[in-house]
């Protein structure tokens, strides 16, 4: 069998599945539950002087039958006292010494203040420290939180004075609330972080509800903005995490987070630089034993690649994430029909119609033809020299593998957007044509 287990800053964790901080990772006794069922580590929910949260909390986007493919929360740190928290810590340590556990932590921006809390989370027996940098409501308009995150100078400072009481490594915690989160990373290792973590919740506002007009979640005819997460915000996770992991002025460890619901999902991060991954909505939306298809996804996934330890996934992914300029502008696909898997519902037709290029043509099809007991009117038929290989129809084909996207020969060899301005500042004068051809001999 594949080894699942990573080094982290060079702790162990048995697998690189780790509860993200929030809800699910709030006590002892949630700590406990998740380990029982397989998680290699627990993020605790942010330590700090404790707060009042509002009720209702949560908010969420559903599609179709699916639930809460997004979930919005103006939930704060911890509201439980400090020392309460850290006790548990030291108590789930003690009973679970080959799981990781993190202390997450968030306090005001004094030197003294955050001594004096790493102090006390070294004391506890925590295996590393994560410095909410991220939190994008309530915390930072009290100056903490995102209010560090989205300035590098803040950022560097207070890890610096984080890293002069740490006897553990330090994560910090990076908001998505930034033009460059790859600049704020850059920021977090100049102040010493051994690692960061990312994606933080995402400023947002769920929605409006039409009958009160108040908006989503309502608390007392008000509301508040919150933070985005859940399944809706993946693509924006990986970009970051990918972006990151590219970034020459980082170069450390990177903890994975931001709408990860299964295995697949996770091996994604790792492919594009994360070690350990975070999850917690999905916690939230399905229990604790999610991991346990997670577990053994990620082996059968191993195994069916030939490797030997879930760490060979790391970053394999992340030279394939190019620049736009880099890419060959004379790389060719064009859709492929087909006709005995079409079912005749013309999708296909309908989106390169009016939301593309009107490269397909809807055909009669033969009077008593049938398709899966389905009277199928017409036949998509694709103008191969007219499509440009966007994808559009075979992502809204209900059918699998009905349409394909298939490569075909240009002619033309690589060509990318840098090689082609090159060529037009030596020949101004030549057409697109002629300069297509130049780069091609060339």
């Amino acid at each position: 069998m594949p080894d699942i287990s990573i080094d982290f800053c060079g702790v162990r964790s048995p697998n690189p599945f780790w509860l993200g901080s929030g809800p699910p990772a709030n006590t002892a006794y949630q700590a406990m539950r998740a380990f029982d069922a397989g998680w290699g580590g627990v993020v605790w929910k942010t330590i700090g002087d404790p707060i009042i949260n509002v009720s209702s909390r949560y908010g969420s986007i559903d599609y179709k039958s699916e639930r809460m493919i997004g979930l919005n929360n103006i939930e704060l740190i911890s509201d439980r006292p400090i020392e309460t928290n850290f006790l548990e810590i030291a108590e789930v340590k003690k009973k679970y010494p080959k799981q990781v556990v993190v202390a997450s932590l968030m306090v005001e921006s004094k030197q003294a203040a955050w001594h004096e809390i790493v102090r006390r989370a070294n004391d506890s027996g925590a295996d590393l420290l994560e410095l909410n940098f991220g939190c994008p409501h309530g915390m930072s308009e009290r100056g903490m939180g995102a209010a560090v995150g989205q300035v590098p100078e803040y950022a560097t400072m207070i890890t610096t004075w984080v890293k002069e009481m740490a006897q553990v490594p330090v994560i910090v915690k990076l908001t998505p609330n930034v033009t460059d989160i790859s600049f704020m990373a850059a920021a977090a290792k100049q102040g010493g972080a051994d690692a960061v973590s990312l994606i933080n919740t995402i400023n947002s506002l769920v929605g409006v509800d039409l009958d009160t007009m108040v908006p989503r979640p309502n608390v007392g005819g008000y509301s508040s903005h919150g933070g985005y997460c859940g399944p809706a915000v993946k693509p924006i996770a990986l970009n970051m995490v990918a972006s990151v992991a590219h970034n020459p002025k980082v170069g450390i460890p990177i903890s994975g987070i931001g709408g990860i619901s299964n295995w697949k999902d996770a091996v994604e991060f790792m492919l594009l630089g994360s070690t350990s991954v975070q999850i917690c909505t999905a916690a939230m939306h399905y229990g604790f034993r999610i991991v346990e298809d997670m577990i053994s996804g990620l082996d059968g996934y191993l195994a069916s690649k030939g490797m030997n330890s879930a760490m060979e996934l790391v970053g394999k992914s992340v030279g394939k994430v190019e620049d736009w300029g880099n890419l060959n502008l004379n790389y060719k696909v064009v859709a492929k029909i087909d006709a005995e898997k079409c079912i005749g519902c013309n999708l296909c037709y309908i989106a390169c119609e009016d939301g593309a290029h009107q490269c397909i043509t809807a055909a009669p099809r033969p009077v008593g033809d049938l398709r899966h007991g389905t009277p199928a009117k017409h036949v998509p038929h694709v103008i191969e020299e007219e499509c440009v290989g966007c994808n559009l129809c075979a992502l809204v084909c209900p059918v699998p593998q009905c349409i394909t996207m298939e490569e075909i020969d240009s002619g033309r060899g690589s060509m990318n957007w840098r090689q082609l301005q090159e060529a037009r500042g030596k020949s101004p004068q030549c057409s697109m044509e002629e300069l297509l051809a130049k780069v091609a001999k060339a």
